[in-house]
């Protein structure tokens, strides 16, 4: 049996932490990583990286004088199932991953991603995950309230750098109309320590992080990931 896991899927409201903890991982000894968090190589899925590009496509197209495809001018999708779309992408890109990737390597994939109730929540992004990624992984959700969000969102926000994973930023209106409403602890209530989904169970742990342990990425959030990833694995070991 692998020591690793094979795919965590790291939810959260934005700014709550995600892109930290990913770096935090990165930084470690991979010896290290592996025994402490039980994460092998690092292979990332992230779905901001997708989205951007559609609003640097469509300001682009404006430019030439062009339709937009994806994205309002102020910033929101044209349609809603292009969050749909996303999750099929990350199920792509996955794929593709796997293809490249050689058999005897020890590798986790780490897929993050936000959902609001506002364009479906994690209910319906669940929905078109692929049958591979449900049957292999994990969820760490990061708690935070939504004043937390707020407050982080604020602070990290960079507007020379808004394409950055770490520094970009939504303007308090979109953060409350797409990320206020979150139906995390609907699904997450359903069923303690598993989520079901179309026949799978995805084991989850919850990682608080209100009181924000991951701006410093120091040794209270290495810790504390510890304490949760290790709790995770024992649900992760049972359900394989």
């Amino acid at each position: 049996m692998s020591k690793i896991f094979e795919i965590l899927l790291i939810l959260a409201r934005p700014a709550a932490g995600k892109s930290e903890i990913i770096k935090y991982l990165t930084m470690q000894d991979p010896k290290i990583r592996q025994k402490k968090y039980h994460i092998g190589n690092l292979k990332v899925i992230d779905d901001f990286p997708m989205l951007w590009s559609w609003f640097e496509e469509d300001t682009i197209l404006s430019d030439l004088g062009h339709p937009r495809l994806h994205t309002t001018k102020d910033g929101y999708f044209i349609k809603n199932y292009f969050w749909d779309l996303l999750i099929r992408r990350i199920n792509l890109e996955y794929k593709k991953l796997q293809r490249d990737i050689k058999s005897n390597n020890e590798v986790t994939t780490i897929i993050e991603f936000s959902r609001g109730e506002e364009h479906g929540g994690y209910k319906r992004a669940f929905e078109y995950l692929s049958d591979e990624i449900l049957r292999k992984a994990a969820v760490l959700h990061i708690n935070i309230s939504w004043e937390e969000s707020l407050r982080k969102n604020r602070k990290r926000f960079n507007p020379k750098r808004p394409d950055s994973i770490l520094e970009h930023g939504l303007s308090e209106n979109k953060l409350k109309k797409l990320y206020y409403k979150y139906d995390w602890q609907k699904l997450s209530k359903l069923s303690p320590n598993f989520l079901n989904i179309r026949g799978f169970k995805v084991p989850f742990v919850i990682f608080e992080n209100n009181d924000d342990v991951t701006t410093e990425m120091g040794p209270k959030l290495g810790d504390r990931l510890g304490k949760e990833l290790n709790t995770l694995w024992k649900f992760y070991k049972k359900n394989q």
